[in-house]
Formats: structure tokens, C-alpha cells, sequence
């Protein structure tokens, strides 16, 4: 059995995501920092699923998520550095904290899982995925620490993808834009059916997963087909 371990999995994209690896036959590890929504959404995604409280930012619980990971499902195959958060304002009145709780999630985590499960994914010719978002590329007002995030996390990619190659691993970046889900305390309705879906960005990882080994489809930039109607 493959197997994937998902950071921030317990809802949203990564959720939809073990979804899917689940019914690809993967064995699915999920984190998040709620105890309650991880235990939760273990139970729901079945016998293949194991949920650890993880705060990505904490290298010594990254490290211990990857070794629970490895000795549950004996290695591992794919690693989805998905867990992100995001703290809108104008510089002048972004926190210190915000600006370290974005930069350490979306950034400074992504490094430690990609770091402590290197020596898997070597061991396997496994696939790392990091989720970044077209605010990457394009920086809005407010978007401070959110765009230096996902600016540097695009870099840190292609940097890592260079880097990983040699050793047979597989790096690739989901870059999407709108999406529903419960980022930044937004909760999903009928309102957010133009949107992007979780299972649309889900479905891009099976298939990038699935791709001809040869092949290395190094960047996916995703948008919604029509904007929201005003």
C-alpha cells in the first residue's frame, strides 16, 4: 500500500485530498493543531486514515508526525505540505504574532516536513506537493505576510525540486486561487458555488500523482473558470 501524509488535513483541501488518495488505495496520515477536528476526521475517513496533532511550525511534532506516519504504513510515498493560514491587514497594523504565524505555517513548516521526510521519500521515489496560491505571483493590498509566504514558498519549491530530483523524488506546486473552504474562518455556502472546489484541487493531485514518471509537471496554476456575478 502507498501511502500520503497531509499536513492541515483535516478539513478543507486536505481533507478532500485523503478523500481521494484513500480511494486510489493510499494509506492517508492527516495533522492539524485541533485534537477534536483531527480525531473527527480520522474516524470519518476510515481503517486507512491516522490522525496526529501536529502544529507544523514545532519541528520536534513534525518529526514525530513523520515517524508515527512511517511506522503506521512502513515508509512513505507522498508528502502534501498543505497546511496554511493567513492573516490579511496593512503593514502597519499586521502583529508580530500574525506576521510569525504565517511566515512559520505557510513557510517555515512547509521546510521541516519536507526536511524530516526526505529520508522516506528517497527510500520510496516519492512525490512532495506544496500548496501555494496565485497570490505568489500576484500581491494585493494587505497581503503582506500572506504574499511574502507564498512568494517565498514558490521559490522554496523550484529550489527544492532541483534539489530532490538527484535523490528521485518528484516536487510539484498547486498555485490555486478562489477556493471554498474554511480559510481564514471563512465558513463555505451556497455563495462560494463559482469557486474552486476542494475536490478540484484534490483531483489535481491524483493526477499529478498518476503522471508518467517521466514527465514532471512543476508548477499548476488553477483559477475559477468564471468570477464571482456581481
Amino acid at each position: 500500500m502507498k501511502s500520503a501524509l497531509i499536513t492541515g488535513g483535516s478539513k478543507g483541501i486536505g481533507y478532500a485530498t485523503a478523500e481521494a488518495l484513500i480511494r486510489e488505495g493510499y494509506g492517508v496520515t492527516i495533522t492539524a493543531r485541533n485534537a477534536a477536528e483531527v480525531e473527527a476526521a480520522a474516524k470519518a475517513l476510515g481503517e486507512n486514515a491516522l490522525g496526529v496533532v501536529c502544529d507544523v511550525r514545532d519541528p520536534q511534532a513534525v518529526q514525530d508526525a513523520v515517524q508515527r506516519h512511517a511506522e503506521r504504513f512502513g515508509g512513505l510515498d507522498f508528502l502534501f505540505a498543505n497546511a496554511g493560514v493567513g492573516h490579511f491587514a496593512p503593514v502597519q497594523d499586521l502583529t508580530l504574532e500574525q506576521w510569525q504565524q504565517v511566515i512559520d505555517t505557510n513557510l517555515t513548516g512547509v521546510f521541516y516536513s519536507v526536511k524530516f521526510a526526505f529520508e522516506h521519500l528517497k527510500a520510496s521515489g516519492g512525490y512532495v506537493i506544496t500548496l501555494s496560491s496565485l497570490a505568489g505571483k500576484n500581491p494585493f493590498a494587505g497581503g503582506a505576510a500572506y504574499n511574502a509566504s507564498k512568494f517565498g514558498l514558490n521559490g522554496f519549491t523550484e529550489a527544492i525540486m532541483l534539489d530532490l530530483r538527484a535523490h528521485g523524488i518528484k516536487v510539484s506546486q498547486i498555485m490555486p486561487g478562489s477556493v471554498s473552504t474554511h480559510f481564514n474562518g471563512h465558513t463555505p455556502s451556497d455563495a462560494d458555488a463559482w469557486k474552486i472546489q476542494p475536490e478540484d484541487v484534490a483531483q489535481i493531485v491524483v493526477d499529478l500523482l498518476n503522471m508518467h514518471p517521466r514527465t514532471l509537471p512543476s508548477r499548476v496554476e488553477v483559477r475559477p473558470a468564471q468570477p464571482a456575478k456581481r
